[in-house]
């Protein structure tokens, strides 16, 4: 029953050598037939005509009675193409033979497949009968102890020979064509012996240890190189069965031993072998079927602990054969162009051939599992570096005259930065290592681990290999050379971020790696600028590389506003080279910059630090930062960067506010008692907090009403400064308001400072006045304006309220229960509002504010005879009322007035 599964799974992985097959039988059938009909139609045309000698532009004359001469072009025969030029997925056509493209499934392909499953699937369980007969038996002589080691590796060496042979001679004698009787016989036999011969060499080794590992080497060598020159000869069923066999055959032969790194090797012979043959036959799907096979078996042998060592020297020749097999050249030659410089063109410069496409998606993958891999020792983790490093360096130096590999080197060098990240977020046992070996946690006198030196010097010999092909030229050498000044730099910035070097070599020792690599910048900068003439652009890239090196050696050995300090130079040095010598992409940089100096500035260390760090540090840290926006503003005004402009101007603008901000709150939370809540309890708190972003967003919605120039940008930095200080107010008006701070411990918010100007007008009256001024004097559209008016009116409302509260409650407005004087008060304020409005109404001869006016005192009225009337007695209730009747016949008499006056 086993036999009889392991037989059905192998019908199934049969299924794609069989789409293969068809494919190549169609494609050969269509290509004849084509050439048959061009030859008779020429023919037909021109009987009397001598045959001619093939060339590239021959022409028949056609002598017909009545009639002029005709010309005919006779179908030229194709010029030999160059490998490479082979790979250029054009369609088949009489001048182009199934060896000058790579087989590309489609549809009417795929169609084809299903009658030709029916007519000839047995030839495919037939070829993986006969290649488990041979594994079978000597699983059989095993069990049964039929025969000694020797005879039983030998026994199936003979069969898998015999088979070949057998093969061969059908070949020879009848042919293995469409046509013929013995039709895919030959490769029928030849696939199965090729099969177990891989399955006797694989057992002469793994499974009785016969032969060492040289031997089983040569034996497999051999044997591929029989694959590889049968199917020269038979076709690509043949190769399909030997790639798909072999790659099976560890796992038939029944061994219980773990698998042996020698594997390793094995996988990558089979992928060799895969792409031989297709570097000889164009059969482009040989490769990625090889390619595919050779990985699998390789993530195999990892999974059964084969080895981690031996699975990155797998990883590195995996790419180097991907690219130098299928174009038989030891120095690739890959036309262009590359993969990047496709993309960025968006194929309007062609896409890059089969071959290029091939080694890009073998370079990716290889590096991404050497990424991936977390290794079960700080050694194999360094390994890994290594691996990625070597890499990048072989693509950028051994691949140099391949125009179409110029962008490969990109791939792992993203990925060892990657890595760089992954380590301590993971905690994989190289930075466990580094990080547990910190100063304070090692015995003394006692030196930490070189992991950090060595991770350095790796980044900075793929920067090397970068700048040498930068100096070499080509399409992409300004691309090398930006990735040259950028490698190193971002390598130690990532180091410092998550690995801390400095806590484990000394900060000196770390900050000195930073100096060499600007002092090693400097000098390329240097060069650059002497080899450049006139496009300076790679001289401003590596003098950025060390200003930014030097900026990181301050921070390490000084406090954070050093580094702050340095990234505002930074931004002034970047703005000054675009003026000095033209250069647009500094902005990207400047821009970036500014993003840094704000986060440091907002979030790390942010505004924590800014409240409680000593004052002179936050005063240069922000004006410093400020000052610095506004110099470098004023180098690039009338240059013509409106986004980079924009960017300095609106962080200015943001950080000015930040910093008043951080003053007041400075000031302000530590006059509070320190019997109540915490400051970030505090209703101010969360006020100051949202008016940096309140004004932010006014300004930049005045600046987007002055002109269009990055309209859209200014109304996005609008909203998402509009929502942050939404937030805040709105915390502060209810989850924070002092109404509803009121504990049983007794403790609540206190409300600090003399009536009128107190925390609460800081909290309200302030955020609500700046609301009405915008509305009232900026040239915002309608709808907004009468959004500010309303925020802006409700704020001053709450604190008009809360101040009558206070001064009947104290600073402690948070108990229960409303005292008469205090509810009558809020009768007054609310006359008092509707009086104003109503004047308001007269002078601005406005109906909308008559009406506002009016729904005001109606409202006072409601108070009145629901809330206020229940507590009135005696006279009181009597003066009352009548203070009410006069003052509403004169507000009535008001508003006719006012009627009128609006009407005229």
């Amino acid at each position: 029953m086993d036999g009889l599964l392991v037989i059905l799974a192998l019908v199934v992985l049969a299924i794609p050598v069989a789409v293969i097959v068809l494919l190549i039988g169609q494609s050969r059938l269509k290509s004849r037939v084509r050439q048959l009909e061009d030859r008779v139609a020429v023919l037909t045309l021109a009987p009397q005509a001598e045959p001619a000698l093939p060339q590239p532009a021959v022409v028949a004359e056609v002598e017909a009675p009545g009639a002029p001469i005709a010309e005919v072009p006779l179908t030229a025969e194709p010029e030999p193409t160059p490998a490479f030029a082979a790979y250029t997925e054009t369609p088949v056509t009489p001048e182009t033979t199934l060896q000058d493209g790579p087989i590309v499934l489609r549809a009417d392909r795929a169609t084809a497949l299903a009658g030709w499953l029916q007519r000839n699937w047995i030839y495919v369980v037939s070829a993986m009968s006969l290649a488990l007969a041979g594994v079978f038996l000597v699983q059989y002589s095993v069990q049964n102890g039929l025969l000694p080691p020797w005879a039983r590796v030998a026994a199936a060496y003979v069969l898998g020979a015999a088979l070949v042979a057998a093969g061969e001679w059908i070949r020879r004698r009848d042919g293995d064509g469409e046509g013929s009787d013995t039709a895919y016989l030959p490769s029928v036999f030849a696939g199965a012996g090729v099969v177990i011969l891989f399955a006797a060499a694989i057992a002469a080794r793994q499974l009785y240890g016969l032969i060492g590992p040289e031997l089983t080497f040569v034996l497999l060598l051999l044997t591929a190189a029989i694959a590889v020159g049968l199917g020269w000869f038979y076709g690509p069923l043949l190769v399909a069965i030997g790639l798909i066999g072999a790659t099976a055959a560890p796992f038939l032969v029944g061994s219980d031993a773990d698998p042996m790194p020698l594997l390793y090797a094995y996988y990558a012979l089979i992928a060799a072998t895969g792409l031989a043959v297709d570097a000889i036959r164009r059969w482009a799907w040989v490769s990625v079927l090889a390619l595919v096979l050779g990985y699998f078996g390789g993530t195999m042998m990892l999974a059964g602990q084969a080895g981690e060592g031996p699975w990155l020297v797998f990883l590195l020749i995996m790419p180097v054969a991907a690219i130098a097999l299928p174009l038989l050249g030891v120095v690739p030659r890959h036309d262009g162009p590359s993969i990047l410089i496709a993309a960025l063109a968006r194929g309007k410069s062609g896409w890059p051939p089969f071959p290029v496409r091939l080694a890009g998606g073998t370079v990716l993958i290889s590096s991404l599992a050497m990424m991936m891999l977390q290794g079960q020792t700080p050694l194999i983790g360094l390994l890994a570096f290594a691996a990625l490093m070597l890499l990048a360096v072989t693509l950028l130096i051994w691949a140099e005259p391949a125009e179409g590999l110029a962008d490969l080197a990109l791939i792992p060098s993203l990925a060892f930065i990657a890595r760089l990240v992954l380590e301590p977020l993971n905690f994989w046992p190289l930075a466990a290592n580094f990080l547990t070996n910190a100063v304070d946690q090692r015995p003394p006198e006692t030196s930490g681990p070189m992991t950090a030196t060595w991770l350095v010097v790796m980044a900075t010999l793929i920067t090397a290999a970068f700048t040498y092909r930068s100096f070499r030229g080509g399409t992409l050498s300004l691309i090398h050379g930006l990735a040259a000044v950028l490698m190193a730099p971002v390598a130690l910035a990532v180091m410092e971020l998550y690995w801390q070097p400095g806590l484990t070599i000394s900060p000196w020792n770390w900050a000195l790696h930073a100096i060499v690599l600007a002092a090693a910048m400097t000098a390329l900068a240097t060069r650059y600028a002497s080899t450049d003439g006139t496009d300076l652009r790679r001289m401003a890239y590596a003098t950025l590389s060390a200003l930014s090196l030097i900026a990181l050696a301050l921070f390490i050995l000084t406090s954070t506003t050093a580094l702050t300090l340095a990234l505002g130079v930074l931004a002034i040095t970047a703005a000054w080279l675009d003026r000095r010598f033209v250069l647009r992409e500094m902005g990207l940089f400047i821009q970036v910059a500014v993003c840094v100096i704000s986060y440091r500035l907002l979030i790390d260390p942010g505004l924590d630090w800014a409240l409680d760090a000593p004052l002179v540090p936050v005063l240069a840290a922000f004006a410093g930062s400020i000052a610095a926006e506004v110099a470098a503003l004023a180098l690039l005004r009338n240059r013509g960067r409106a986004m980079t402009s924009g960017v300095l101007e609106s962080a200015a603008m943001a950080l000015t506010a930040v910093l008043a901000n951080v003053l007041l709150s400075r000031w302000l939370v530590p006059l509070f008692s320190f019997t109540g809540p915490s400051a970030a309890d505090l209703n101010y708190a969360a006020t100051l907090n949202a008016m940096p972003w309140l004004i932010l967003m006014l300004t930049q919605l005045y600046r987007a009403q002055l002109g269009a120039s990055l309209r859209r940008l200014r109304y996005v930095l609008a909203v998402i400064a509009g929502l942050i200080a939404a937030g805040g107010l709105f915390a502060a008006a209810i989850p924070l308001n002092p109404l509803f701070a009121y504990y049983a411990d007794g403790y609540g918010a206190k409300i600090i400072g003399p009536l009128v100007f107190d925390t609460l007008a800081l909290s309200y009256a302030m955020p609500g006045l700046i609301l009405l001024i915008a509305a009232w004097r900026l040239p915002f559209p309608r709808l907004l304006r009468i959004g500010f008016l309303a925020v802006g009116a409700a704020l001053l409302a709450l604190y008009i309220g809360l101040e009558i509260r206070r001064y009947w409650q104290g600073d402690w407005i948070g108990g229960s229960g409303v005292l008469q004087y205090e509810l009558y008060s809020y009768t007054i304020a609310m006359m008092l509002v509707g009086a104003a409005l109503l004047y308001q109404a007269i002078a601005r001869h406005s109906v909308t504010l008559r009406r506002i006016g009016m729904a005001v005192i109606a409202l006072t009225i409601a108070k009145v005879f629901l809330l206020d009337a229940s507590g009135l007695t005696g006279l009181t209730r009597v003066f009352s009322f009548l203070g009410l009747g006069l003052s509403l016949a004169g507000l009535a008499w008001l508003n006719r007035w006012a009627g009128k006056v609006s009407t005229e």
